[in-house]
């Protein structure tokens, strides 16, 4: 515990010198030019309590409040670019020392320490609210916990000194400012002139953060120089640090069995497996218990029918079944929804129909197992063997071989006769280039529309003469939620993909049938359409995935979708 929080306070110190600081470097460096002393302490207060606040709390905050993460850092973004205002006019500067000055107690005496600690305190907030810093594992391990609804005093502790060793380069370098603009006479001659400067510059950095210009600009650098983000948190991935994070964070951790593989570790250090927790509906079977299965072999696998990724592997895991039920294995497909429509049952049991699944599956629309098994990823599969430990996991597509020939073993050592038959499954490809792109605003990204996403709102868009590799653009009247977007009569969805196969998630509105036009580089698909096209046209007549493009070979291409009605609304694109 020790080691974490000094580890994590060493990391908030080197903080001041990586990429994730430049995008609020100007707030930092413009209270240098404030001449109470008493405003650094206040900014350094402020952003300490909110940053790790927000930190552990926000993700709770949002979900019992409703209050959208979003409205706090635009809150947040009003406040510094108010500041901004008051640094770069001299005649609001002028009023907002009187409104201090009547603000506060009496027994202060000087006008210079009036307007100081209070001004520096709300700037430190919503310093703490907008920043995202470069994490390493330690503070990793402290976000992930945060997500899942669960934090510790540990978690706390870790986070305050993060935040504490951030904070003192940030008190020195607002300091150390003001001591160089005393000293040096020029310097503190022209203060006016320089408060100016930063005024402009904060006001530019609050314009920057409405646009996420500021989230753009630190990717662009990391991207840019790989090793500058990276290098700063090497320190934190060693031996030490990660037996430390292990028995902080994983309450069954064992030291001896810490960076061993699965395979390798001996029969008293696996751990046992935890129990299916708060499910709801079951499928092809009735209710399962991991106790109710002791001596058999279990596959757990986590998935959600319009992941792409996991759509691959289901026949796969379906093959295993049919091939292993009556030799004591037990798949359990544990359906944890990315998507808000993935939790009616009624459209988890058609998709079950539709890819021929007849192994147990139940719903975790709550994430309880999911958080259980302490999961991250969509597929995700547990291996159990038939004394209730977790043998070994595998993340993602592929390894389907390895993944059948562990489960051989696991079956032989539990007394079935397993033949010695070569294990063979399809050879695996993944052509895609582009990345998953998400259409709704909570996880957009590659947007390139001419005018400015506006939430919740219809809006005429139109695309740009250029779209960029993996961008997208919407054209005519859409209305973009958080997790979906709603094209009216008319418009269009177009995007540059590189990828075999595209697949898009989409729905159909009150019952009715959406249909759209497909067009490939200009002209109206045919021979390379997805098998959900018909002649050129996608018909919309459930919540799922729809292959739209199935090329002979992977490549770079442009895919334009024209809407015939107002009856769909589409999710997430993914490639193959």
């Amino acid at each position: 515990m020790f080691i974490l929080i000094l580890f994590a306070f060493i990391a908030g110190i080197v903080t001041i010198l990586s990429p994730c600081i430049l995008p609020v470097l100007p707030i930092v460096l413009s209270g240098a030019t404030v001449e109470n002393k008493k405003y650094p302490l206040g900014v350094v207060t402020g952003f300490v309590a909110s940053f790790a606040f927000f930190t552990l709390f926000l993700s709770t905050l949002v979900s019992l409040t409703g209050i959208s993460a979003n409205l706090l850092r635009s809150l947040s973004i009003i406040i510094i670019l108010l500041f901004g205002l008051v640094l770069a006019v001299p005649k609001l500067n002028a009023y907002f020392e009187v409104l201090a000055f009547k603000l506060q107690p009496k027994k202060t005496t000087s006008t210079r320490n009036r307007n100081g600690f209070g001004a520096g305190f709300l700037i430190g907030i919503s310093l703490g609210l907008i920043w995202t810093p470069c994490v390493g594992p330690i503070l990793a391990s402290v976000i992930a916990l945060a997500l899942s609804g669960t934090v510790t005093g540990s978690a706390v502790l870790i986070t305050l000194s993060y935040a504490l060793g951030t904070a003192i380069p940030m008190l020195g370098v607002m300091y150390g400012g003001r001591k160089l603009l005393n000293r040096v006479p020029w310097l503190f001659q022209n203060l006016g002139k320089i408060q100016k400067v930063f005024g402009v510059l904060l006001i530019g950095v609050a314009i920057a953060m409405t646009f996420n210009l500021d989230r753009r600009f630190q990717t662009y650098i990391l991207q840019k120089f790989p090793n500058y983000g990276s290098g700063l948190v090497n320190f934190e991935q060693n031996q030490k640090v990660a037996d430390a994070l292990e028995k902080t964070f994983n309450e069954n951790g064992n030291e001896d069995i810490i960076g061993k593989p699965m395979p390798d570790r001996t029969e008293t250090q696996y751990k046992p497996a935890p129990e299916l927790v708060g499910t709801g509906e079951w499928f092809n079977s009735k209710a399962l218990s991991l106790q109710s299965l002791h001596g058999k072999v279990v596959l757990i696998d986590f998935w959600t029918y319009s992941c792409i990724n996991c759509i691959r592997t289901l026949p796969y895991i379906q093959r295993w079944n049919e091939k292993y039920e009556n030799k004591g294995l037990v798949i359990i497909g544990v359906h944890t929804p990315e998507f808000e429509f993935e939790k009616d049952a009624g459209n988890l049991q058609k998709a079950i129909n539709d890819f021929g699944l007849t192994y147990p599956i139940v719903q975790d629309n709550d994430y309880k197992t999911w958080r259980a098994y302490k999961n991250s990823y969509w597929p995700a599969k547990y291996f159990i063997d038939a004394q209730g430990r977790i043998r070994d996991t595998h993340f993602g597509e592929g390894s389907y071989d390895k993944s059948e020939k562990f489960i051989q073993k696991l079956l032989t050592e539990a007394g079935a006769s397993i033949s010695e038959a070569e294990v063979k499954n399809p050879e695996y490809k993944v052509y895609s280039q582009t990345p998953e792109l998400y259409l709704g605003y909570g996880r957009i990204s590659n947007l390139i529309s001419v005018e400015k996403l506006k939430k919740d709102d219809f809006v005429a868009y139109s695309a740009p003469q250029k779209i960029g590799n993996d961008q997208f653009a919407y054209s005519g009247n859409w209305k973009v939620e958080e997790e979906k977007a709603w094209p009216q009569k008319g418009a269009e969805l177009t995007l540059n993909f590189g990828a075999k196969d595209v697949f898009l998630v989409m729905n159909n509105l009150n019952g009715k049938t959406g249909k759209a036009e497909v067009y490939l580089d200009g002209e109206k698909i045919s021979n390379l359409s997805g098998e959900d096209v018909k002649d050129g046209m996608i018909t919309i007549d459930q919540d799922r995935l729809y292959h739209l493009i199935n090329l002979k070979e992977p490549g770079r291409h442009l895919l334009r979708l024209k809407f015939k009605d107002d009856n769909t609304e589409v999710y997430a694109f993914t490639f193959g």
